[in-house]
């Protein structure tokens, strides 16, 4: 797949462009650009997933950004994996944002990315003060000879699927059910650090994540999951650690830390996605430090049963 950065970027070709921030890139997502890619082998044309960055709302909405689930980097991985041709990367600008509907669509998609068909959720908004819909753009692709497929909303056993949503679940730590709408288990990624060595010190030594700011974190408490090392994406099964650690006094703020089923050695400054699969328990706070200790192991046990489980079922 090939990324380009900004629209003046694009080399003249015929292109299938489907629209969306893709934050997560779910299942909803997934089915857009999947019309896409074949609306694309139906004419000819490239498929271009064209995305924002940064996302609308951190121009628009500043101070009332919801955490998203996904950066850039983790979206283009996540698209890559659809098998689309190319990614188009457009800096959301306070210009940009002042296009009107016909502006934008014969400026950026057909000036520029020479669009012969567009997809777009069948809520999708875009030109300034979000004044087109796909009405708009399939009236304004008939006048200026591209076609416009209006995706209807993705459902997952009668839910609907969205960004927002999901957000919400991974916010509230329901996990299993974000992960049902993702299509994949919700993740934070970042890198190792140096966090208290009490891990360490106690025998159940941690890999503790500094994510990247303003992403969805999930509630307090102990999940299992993996997490994924890089480079190279090792993947271990993880029992993983969310909040204040409330056996001790002096932890501050929130700390995301994960036992590593199976790894040894140094993680530090290694990036660092930890994935998680199933919540399973609050914290507690511990009369004794033996106390924690045990039941750290009681929850890595749990977390490596689920993984093995995971991992014997049948694709």
């Amino acid at each position: 797949m090939k990324i380009v950065n900004g629209v003046e970027e694009l080399e003249p070709r015929r292109r299938v462009v489907v629209l969306g921030t893709f934050d997560g890139v779910h299942l909803g997502h997934r089915r857009l650009i999947h019309e896409a890619i074949e609306r694309a082998r139906e004419l000819d044309a490239i498929t271009t997933v064209a995305t924002f960055d940064p996302m609308p709302a951190e121009m628009l909405r500043p101070g009332q950004v919801p955490r998203r689930l996904s950066g850039i980097e983790r979206r283009a991985e996540l698209i890559e994996q659809e098998g689309v041709d190319e990614l188009l990367i457009i800096a959301f600008t306070h210009e940009l944002s002042l296009l009107s509907p016909e502006a934008f669509a014969e400026q950026v998609l057909v000036a520029r990315a020479g669009a012969v068909h567009v997809v777009v959720g069948e809520n999708y908004r875009f030109g300034h003060a979000a004044g087109g819909d796909a009405a708009t753009l399939t009236a304004l692709g008939q006048r200026l000879g591209f076609g416009v497929t209006a995706v209807k909303l993705v459902t997952a056993d009668g839910e609907r699927v969205s960004s927002s949503w999901i957000r919400e679940l991974v916010r509230q730590g329901e996990v299993e059910h974000a992960a049902r709408l993702l299509g994949r288990a919700p993740w934070l990624d970042g890198t190792v650090v140096r966090g208290f060595a009490r891990g360490r010190a106690l025998g159940v030594p941690t890999a503790n994540l500094r994510w990247t700011p303003g992403r969805v974190v999930p509630a307090p408490g102990i999940y299992a999951g993996y997490g994924v090392l890089g480079p190279g994406d090792e993947r271990y099964p993880a029992a993983i650690s969310v909040g204040g650690n409330p056996t001790f006094s002096d932890v501050e703020g929130t700390v995301v830390e994960a036992y590593l089923i199976g790894f040894e050695g140094d993680a530090y400054d290694r990036p660092m996605r930890v994935e998680f699969t199933r919540f399973l328990r609050h914290e507690l706070a511990f009369e004794t430090v033996e106390e924690l200790v045990e039941q750290m192991w009681r929850d890595i046990e749990k977390a490596r049963a689920l993984a093995e489980e995971s991992e014997a079922e049948p694709i």
